[in-house]
């Protein structure tokens, strides 16, 4: 960052916390192909959006909200979440797999076929 210093930016984003996360949003959106505000001066793509908030060439509040929808999780409501728990029947839920009693000779082998990749008949 040898043209733009964090206290360019800081006076436009006062959160040190929030300009990174504005800069590094705003350098990968210029890598997958999102037009440039400023010229580019063989810079660096942090570079370049760093530059670009202390230039206040972004509109910021659409970064923000770019930002915020990349971040968010869409939760299912509680009625879908019922509706899907009535649809799904009891008898095609998976059930544990039994436990597999093996003596000393057999938990060596199937180790030993484990380890050289060798089919040893288990399911």
């Amino acid at each position: 960052m040898a043209r733009v210093t964090v206290e360019d930016c800081i006076e436009k984003i006062p959160n040190r916390f929030r300009l990174v996360l504005m800069a590094a949003h705003r350098a990968r959106n210029i890598s997958a192909g999102s037009e440039l505000t400023i010229d580019r001066d063989n810079d660096k793509n942090p570079v370049v959006a760093l530059r670009e908030i202390a230039d206040e060439t972004l509109d910021m509040d659409a970064l923000k909200d770019s930002l915020v929808n990349g971040l968010q999780r869409v939760l299912p409501s509680e009625d879908e979440e019922d509706a899907a728990r009535e649809e799904r029947s009891p008898q095609f839920e998976a059930l544990p797999a039994p436990p597999v009693e093996l003596d000393e000779a057999e938990m060596l082998k199937a180790l030993q076929n484990d380890r050289d990749g060798a089919p040893d008949g288990r399911l």
